[in-house]
């Protein structure tokens, strides 16, 4: 069973903006989210996924990806997904042999920023770039899923700044 081990932070300064090797805009929206399932369709670069995960609101979920066609998937965010859509340009950083994805949203979400680390083990270290802010992983209003039920804009002052 495919796994995924991740972990998100948010950032403690742009110095990652030099770092950046490469960058793609992404809409994706949830289909279907019951208990620890959810079922995402994400469109980027004129491709398009649909992602089935499992596991909740954890480091370690069970994932499933499988590519489909564009049009199916625009077809889906349009008549199937929850709004509004997350929309978010993904930045991939590279650092002390890891490479960093760092999402920037957009729309509802705009000037949230968050920062994730993709491991093999659970126990695998990592060094912290200076870049680094607080970890979020065990914070649920973080995960794109939540990001369409309770959008950026909506966060009280207190949740934009834990």
């Amino acid at each position: 069973m495919p796994q995924e081990i991740e972990r998100k932070f948010l950032l403690a300064s742009d110095a990652w903006r030099s770092l950046v090797t490469r960058r793609r805009l992404m809409s994706q929206g949830y289909i279907a989210t019951t208990g620890r399932i959810s079922v995402r369709v994400r469109v980027s670069d004129g491709e398009a996924w649909l992602n089935i995960k499992r596991g909740g609101l954890e480091p370690v979920r069970d994932e499933y990806e499988y590519s489909i066609p564009l049009d199916d998937a625009r077809a889906l965010l349009e008549s199937a997904a929850e709004q509004p859509i997350v929309e978010k340009t993904r930045h991939w950083v590279p650092y002390a042999g890891v490479e960093w994805e760092i999402d920037e949203f957009h729309g509802q979400n705009e000037g949230l920023i968050v920062a994730e680390i993709e491991l093999t083990d659970v126990q695998q270290r990592f060094v912290r770039p200076p870049w680094l802010g607080k970890e979020v992983t065990e914070q649920s209003r973080y995960y794109n899923v939540n990001l369409v039920r309770h959008p950026y804009a909506q966060w009280t002052n207190e949740e934009c700044h834990p």
